[in-house]
């Protein structure tokens, strides 16, 4: 399965929307077979913050961890809270 977070939106800033999303899609992630690759993709995301990051991405990796892919993506904005969350979990 793919994630393609613009799906969400290009400016994914706010920790309720983070919540939001993440409640919205649910449903869908519980569906994957245990024997699926969950990619998360970052494509067309122009702002990313820690606080959306934390309330979607942050659930998906402690719950599905070893499943779980980043796309490498070049946008600092990205690059920067991926390596935010990680210092802090």
């Amino acid at each position: 399965m793919i994630i393609q977070l613009n799906k969400f939106g290009t400016t994914l800033t706010s920790r309720q929307d983070g919540k939001e999303a993440y409640n919205a899609f649910l449903s869908t992630l519980q569906s994957v077979p245990d024997t699926e690759e969950i990619e998360i993709d970052f494509d067309g995301v122009v702002t990313f913050t820690p606080s959306w990051a934390d309330e979607f991405i942050t659930p998906i990796l402690d719950t599905y961890s070893s499943r779980v892919k980043l796309m490498s993506t070049d946008n600092p904005s990205v690059e920067a809270t991926l390596r935010l969350l990680a210092k802090i979990k």
